[in-house]
């Protein structure tokens, strides 16, 4: 492993969500070595990857602020699902013509939220590039998606979901829900 491949876990190792948003931040420095600053913008999808997009946003001092999406309406599951009763309004304060995305994400599993998010960013315009930034990468995938940026790999992947919360005072917590072996 390289330095600047991101730790692995295992399920019952994960440290706590600060130290894997500190492996984050760290990841997302790097990735944006090489990019124009002035055309950067951080995209976070509703709502752990917005609570760390707000907060990329702040550590990095990216002037602005981060845009916001939610991809209930651009889900490839939702005729079969239906409306999510907590879907927000997305919103992206910036053009994105030409900008440089940075796609922020909790945890990343399959990769269908990121392809919906990325045909719902291109509602909005064609960026120059769009990259992806997860806190946590689970393994899974069922599409052709990667980060560039991750805090850390669980492998193998958990029995449940990973579920992020954020604090009053703006720390973050992960937690393991274990699926409902009744059902």
């Amino acid at each position: 492993m390289s330095s600047n491949s991101p730790p692995e876990y295992t399920p019952a190792s994960l440290p706590d969500a600060e130290t894997l948003y500190q492996s984050l931040l760290a990841a997302v420095r790097r990735m944006l070595q090489d990019l124009p600053r002035q055309a950067v913008r951080l995209v976070g999808i509703h709502s752990g990857g917005a609570w760390l997009a707000e907060r990329l946003q702040r550590d990095l001092d990216l002037p602005g602020r981060p845009g916001t999406l939610d991809i209930s309406f651009y889900r490839d599951d939702f005729d079969r699902i239906g409306l999510h009763s907590q879907v927000q309004p997305s919103d992206i304060p910036f053009d994105v013509a030409d900008a440089h995305l940075v796609l922020v994400d909790d945890v990343l599993y399959t990769g269908r939220t990121i392809r919906a998010a990325m045909n719902e960013l291109f509602d909005y315009g064609r960026p120059a590039s769009i990259r992806l930034a997860v806190l946590l990468d689970r393994g899974g995938r069922e599409l052709p998606i990667a980060a560039g940026a991750v805090g850390a790999r669980v492998v193998p992947a958990p029995q449940g979901s990973l579920v992020l919360s954020r604090r009053e005072d703006g720390g973050f917590e992960l937690a393991l829900e274990k699926e409902n072996e009744d059902e």
